[in-house]
């Protein structure tokens, strides 16, 4: 039984070249009906966000203020916007959890949506196109479906969002466009932040402030964390730490570990973290500062790297000190090596390779005592992440490390994903042409508890899930001059752009690609580069931007050696020409891509660029000439076993016979390319193919056809999770 439910009679349209048989409109109609789907994701409503904790105190006002809101707005056909704001660490994010979590799940059906912003800016500027296309994923949108640009994105989510009312918490906003961009259609919008933005207000978000706990509901607290501990100290800890609920949880938890201590301990050693020099005095916190080289004098560097504001922020950065002055030396260093590391989280393989050792251990100190903790996803391996209060703080403590020690570590970082991103592509995009040689440690060694990733969309998934890690160390690597590894790892990066369409991103490290190559005086390393920022900006419409990179790209030509840079130079011309209807330019630059790549030979580029020039003579209404040219790629794709190229030339040809009016072998070859990416699983693919079937179906008038095809293009939607707003169809 193959993919459109024949039982072996679909090979008599499978080539349709030549003199192939061309089935009959009714067969063609079953077996289109017969196409095998993949299977729906589970029709839940996403529910994302932290959980709640069972220990939540005092904030009636905030709570009440937040639940009054949301009922309010709930009720309002029009979407709302609550701005959640307090110093970093007040405890927002759990407020925002604790309503979300026992109150407001009900008011929105929908589901909750949920992301941090600080996990996605960067210099300043947050990839919303990448919030976007996250949310999307969470609706359940397949990727093949999901769009490259910031205003398509934007467009698609409206639309799938406006199923239901939805609850989307947005973490860490800066600025106001960060905000309303990600209002839904109907529903409502939470973000948190540390100031209030008044163009929000102007718009009519409702202001809930969030302030440090008082003394009668922070002692409440810690006398709940610690029942044995008696009013007044448990009141002297409450005001040592400025009522900041972090900094009361890790002094508690910090006790928690250390059951010979009391609670008086822990105002003394704060007491004398506060007071005490930080020379080497009787406190915890003075000891720490000693250590590490960090003491009172460099409080002020300390509250502007961003750990707090004011008293708050000496509060919190005086427990910080003493908690991470009692770890074990092991933990230690792992913490210091989450300040030293660039991006947001860390996998026990990085910290593996980057030397640490007793990883679990550590990672497992670390989260129970609320420095770290664990970011969990069902698709993803577990990595961990610093609250970005104890972040700061931790990247404060490794500004006082010697500057060759973190360069040692931060070299062993990028060697580590440069390798890896190197494995990943090779797995993604098979043997394509690349510049860099194949990396020398093998995928096993990267990882010395489990694989990294085995096959492609555990490979695809890895590099997703640490896009923003990548970009960072991309910058670190520049910074330090390690250029030949940056525009290595632009290079495989190139896996997760194309595939994800994360074309601005594509953009940024392109840029700084670039720049390395120049470095290096690698002119084949910058054609490279320049090609790929070429390839987003196309995608993204912007076509005399990608214009001006080709035009870079093209006078180092003549100083490259390999034929095929030449080519992926000429190929991008050629898409632009297309894009602009120029066929007859795109026909010749094609041809000079087609010619560059005999040249080497690369078989696959071959049959890339012959599809290529087949599309530009369709184009151009060449039908004849391009029938011609597809043949011959079609027979160079099935001897060297390129099959994921067959469906993209039936298509072409389906085009082709259609124009010259052979009209079944036209639909025979629509069915090749439906029959081919369902069984492959190319899902954008089967979706053009059959667009295109049930456009000739109705060219021809045979209507049964053209209602299979058709039944079946809302069947394969649906379950892309392109389901219409009311739910029908």
């Amino acid at each position: 039984m193959n993919s459109l439910g024949g039982d072996g009679g679909g090979s008599t349209y499978n080539t349709v070249s030549g003199d192939a048989v061309v089935v009959g409109p009714l067969l063609m109609a079953q077996r289109i009906e017969g196409i095998r789907l993949p299977p729906a994701a589970p029709d839940a409503p996403p529910r994302q966000g932290p959980p709640p904790s069972r220990v939540f105190v005092n904030r009636i006002k905030e709570r009440a203020g937040l639940l009054d809101a949301a009922v309010a707005l709930a009720a309002d056909p029009e979407p709302g916007v609550v701005l959640v704001i307090g110093v970093g660490g007040v405890g927002k994010t759990q407020l925002v959890a604790q309503c979300v979590g026992r109150e407001l799940k009900e008011l929105f059906p929908g589901g909750q949506l949920y992301v941090d912003l600080e996990d996605l800016r960067r210099d300043g500027v947050v990839d919303l196109a990448a919030v976007l296309g996250g949310f999307l994923r969470a609706l359940g949108v397949n990727n093949d479906y999901v769009p490259g640009g910031l205003a398509e994105r934007t467009a698609l989510f409206r639309s799938v969002a406006a199923r239901s009312r939805l609850l989307v918490v947005v973490d860490n906003v800066q600025h106001a466009p960060e905000a309303r961009a990600l209002v839904p259609p109907q529903g409502l919008l939470v973000v948190t932040g540390r100031r209030a933005l008044p163009s929000l207000l102007m718009d009519g978000a409702v202001l809930i402030d969030v302030a440090p706990l008082d003394e009668a509901a922070g002692t409440e607290l810690v006398r709940r964390w610690h029942a044995g501990a008696d009013e007044e100290t448990a009141a002297h800890v409450v005001r040592l730490c400025a009522g900041h609920p972090l900094a009361l949880r890790a002094a508690v938890e910090w006790l928690a570990a250390r059951p010979h201590l009391t609670l008086d301990d822990v105002v003394r050693d704060l007491t004398a973290g506060r007071y005490g020099t930080g020379d080497g005095g009787d406190g915890v916190r003075g000891a720490a500062g000693a250590a590490m080289g960090v003491g009172e004098g460099s409080r002020e560097d300390r509250v502007s790297e961003g750990t707090g504001e004011g008293g708050v922020g000496e509060a919190v950065d005086t427990v910080l000190d003493s908690v991470v002055a009692e770890v074990s030396g092991h933990t230690r260093h792992v913490y210091d090596l989450f300040g030293v590391l660039p991006g947001t989280t860390v996998t026990a393989h990085l910290l593996r390779a980057v030397g640490a050792a007793r990883v679990d251990e550590a990672l497992g100190e670390l989260v129970s005592s609320r420095l770290a903790v664990l970011v969990e996803s069902s698709d993803r391996p577990g990595r961990y992440r610093l609250h970005d209060v104890v972040r700061a703080h931790a990247r404060l403590r490794a500004r006082a490390l010697p500057q060759e020690r973190r360069r040692d570590v931060l070299r062993l970082a990028l060697d580590f994903y440069a390798d890896a991103a190197a494995h990943a592509d090779a797995l993604v995009l098979g043997n394509r042409f690349r510049i860099q040689p194949p990396p020398v440690r093998p995928l096993s060694e990267l990882a010395a508890q489990g694989a990294l990733f085995t096959g492609r969309a555990e490979a695809l998934e890895w590099l997703d899930a640490e896009r923003v890690n990548l970009q960072a160390v991309i910058r670190a690597a520049a910074e330090e001059g390690w250029h030949g590894q940056v525009w290595r790892l632009c290079e495989s990066l190139w896996a997760l752009y194309h595939s994800r369409k994360h074309l601005a991103d594509c953009i940024a490290t392109g840029r700084q690609g670039i720049e390395a190559a120049q470095h290096e005086a690698r002119p084949d390393a910058e054609v490279r580069m320049r090609n790929q920022v070429a390839r987003a900006a196309y995608e993204l419409g912007d076509l005399d931007g990608a214009d001006a990179e080709l035009a870079a790209a093209t006078e180092l030509l003549g100083l490259v050696g390999d034929p095929r840079l030449s080519g992926v130079v000429w190929e991008t011309r050629g898409l632009i020409a297309l894009a602009r209807d120029l066929p007859g330019e795109a026909r010749e630059l094609f041809g000079r891509a087609l010619a560059a790549n005999r040249a080497v030979p690369d078989p696959h580029g071959v049959v890339v660029q012959s599809y290529n020039v087949g599309q530009a003579l369709v184009a151009g209404a060449r039908w004849a000439d391009a029938l011609g040219v597809l043949d011959e790629a079609a027979d160079t794709a099935r001897a060297t076993g390129d099959d994921p190229m067959l469906p993209r030339i039936d298509l072409v040809r389906a085009r082709a016979l259609a124009g010259l009016g052979e009209m079944a072998r036209a639909v025979a070859a629509a069915g090749a390319a439906a029959d081919g990416a369902a069984a492959l699983g190319q899902l954008a693919k089967l979706d053009q193919a059959l667009a295109l079937l049930a456009s000739l179906a109705e060219q021809a008038e045979d209507e049964p056809l053209r209602a299979a095809c058709e039944e079946r293009l809302r069947a394969l939607r649906r379950t892309m999770g392109l389901k219409p707003p009311d739910g029908t169809g």
